[in-house]
């Protein structure tokens, strides 16, 4: 009867009274999947940030080519006016 007693004290007093300090399994694991994580996750952003970046100078030099045929565009057909107005002052001379 007395051990029928201890026993569910010691039940009750486990249940009221968890133990304080964790297992160090538990944390060891708990460690170990964060490390887990990091090692799994770690590879994949770093390669979206660089994919990030690259597409971010692409882009912009995108834009400066495109500026840039403009500007030949440009400067062709104002070469070509010259070229028309020098043809048509030979002529005339």
């Amino acid at each position: 009867m007395m051990s029928e007693k201890t026993e569910l004290l010691e039940e009750v007093n486990f249940v009221i009274n968890p133990k304080k300090r964790l297992d160090e399994n538990y944390l060891l694991y708990v460690v170990l999947t964060i490390l887990l994580v990091l090692v799994i996750l770690f590879p994949k952003i770093y390669i979206h940030q660089q994919i990030y970046f690259i597409s971010r100078d692409i882009s912009k030099l995108q834009g400066e080519y495109d500026t840039l045929k403009e500007e030949n565009r440009l400067i062709n057909s104002s070469v070509e006016s010259l070229r028309f107005k020098n043809q048509i002052l030979d002529t005339l001379f």
